[in-house]
């Protein structure tokens, strides 16, 4: 398709919108990194390989674990996390067949990074129209379709927001889009990462016009046809989107495909979205959780297996749970830590250890959470049994610690009062 808009343009056929060459100057790395360098913006390390050693080098340069993933594919198709040479090795026959001619592109995995989504609207004026800022709840190196997000943002200051708005309009007037933009952002600390720009309509673009009562297909629309932002963002009027919170949250096919693993990665594995809304974060989400199927529980028994890095952070969400009266069990490594920290948590055998072991409670419904966070391939493979027999038994399960931390803000919420329903056109001054 981009090569016949290309040739289209070339023979003299109008092309509204953004132009051919700029989605190219977004798809190609090489240019795409000049025009950060010229706009004094930041990537993780990366580098392309167009064969098995050139991309081994790459890797090594960069550091280990890396994103890797074809070129000009979407979906995140046959994107992985690879942590050393040989799952590099592996994985790069395959990736090479999806990317044919095209190079494979290969970045630093960011890890414990926020990753951020932003909609922006550009005309021909080169006036730019931020949409939505968009703060994914789990942490970055999860396809985009999949993660839970916020709009606003419930974590983020005011300086990070100010600064995504900043580089979102530098970047859409560099690109020179006209319409629709998607960026997509990875926050470590203080510093921004762009990951990634698409200069088209995202996933996202119905999401953010229900959450904030602008319809920005159309206006995207009418402003690739010629028309100024200023004047068609003067036709609609919503309440500010501070006022209430939205929750997108992913729906996933895991309980029809029995052999899929439910962990989340770069390649995407949703297939529908479900939306909640409330004035806050934590009913925000409780909502998004019910609507996508999963039934927070309210009390009853949580069973924590936590990577060690995760597991500081893992102490403040088991204490929260425990305050509420939950009862907790945990495999050995993740038991002891919170032992140490002053937690009541009672033993229990991973599947290794042999029977009764962890899958053998969930199985017979003496669980009713499960936070289980892991990495590495060998340690993935080992709990894959944790998260199917938790899809299996319908029993919530969480296999990040910032989603973990969200559902339990919504469970507090939940016990604090009952959820009410609103319809839509509830939160703006006037419908559209």
């Amino acid at each position: 398709p981009l090569k016949l808009a290309a040739d289209l343009e070339a023979a003299g056929v109008p092309i509204f919108g953004t132009s051919p060459d700029a989605i190219d100057l977004a798809e190609d790395r090489e240019r795409f990194q000049v025009l950060l360098q010229e706009l004094g913006l930041l990537q993780p390390a990366n580098g392309t390989a167009r064969s098995e050693s050139e991309a081994i080098r790459v890797a090594t340069e960069i550091g280990y674990p890396v994103v890797i993933r074809p070129s000009y594919v979407l979906g995140g198709r046959a994107m992985e996390i690879v942590h050393d040479e040989v799952g590099l090795t592996r994985y790069i026959q395959n990736a090479v067949q999806v990317s044919g001619d095209n190079p494979v592109l290969i970045d630093s995995y960011l890890s414990d990074a926020i990753e951020v989504d932003v909609d922006a609207i550009r005309d021909v004026a080169d006036d730019v129209h931020v949409a939505a800022i968009m703060e994914h709840i789990e942490e970055a190196g999860i396809h985009s379709g999949d993660p839970a997000c916020s709009l606003p943002p419930y974590s983020l200051p005011d300086s990070i927001l100010d600064e995504l708005s900043r580089q979102t309009g530098e970047l859409a007037r560099g690109l020179g889009v006209v319409g629709l933009m998607n960026v997509q952002y990875a926050i470590k600390g203080e510093t921004i990462y762009i990951l990634e720009v698409n200069p088209r309509a995202s996933r996202t673009v119905p999401f953010v016009a229900k959450a904030t009562g602008v319809p920005i297909a159309k206006v995207a629309a009418r402003a690739m046809a010629g028309e100024k932002l200023a004047d068609l963002l003067k036709t609609y009027t919503s309440t500010a989107v501070g006022d209430h919170i939205a929750v997108k949250e992913a729906v996933f096919p895991f309980a029809r495909f029995p052999g899929v693993d439910t962990i989340l990665g770069p390649e995407m594995k949703s297939t529908g979205e479900v939306m909640g809304l409330d004035e806050d974060f934590p009913r925000a989400f409780a909502k998004a959780q019910l609507g996508a199927g999963n039934k927070l529980p309210l009390e009853g028994t949580a069973f924590i297996s936590i990577k060690d890095r995760d597991k500081p952070a893992a102490a403040a969400i088991a204490r929260r749970l425990q305050d509420m009266g939950f009862h907790l069990i945990a495999t050995g490594g993740t038991q002891r830590f919170l032992d140490a920290e002053g937690l009541d948590v009672e033993q229990v055998n991973k599947v290794l250890e042999g029977r009764p072991h962890c899958v053998d409670a969930i199985v017979n419904g003496e669980v009713q959470m499960v936070i289980n966070t892991t990495e590495g391939a060998q340690a993935i493979s080992d709990s894959f049994s944790i998260r199917r027999s938790s899809v299996t038994n319908n029993v919530p399960h969480y296999t990040t610690m910032t989603g973990a931390a969200a559902a339990v803000d919504a469970i507090e919420a939940l016990r604090a009062a009952a959820l009410e329903v609103a319809p839509l056109q509830a939160y703006f001054e006037a419908s559209f």
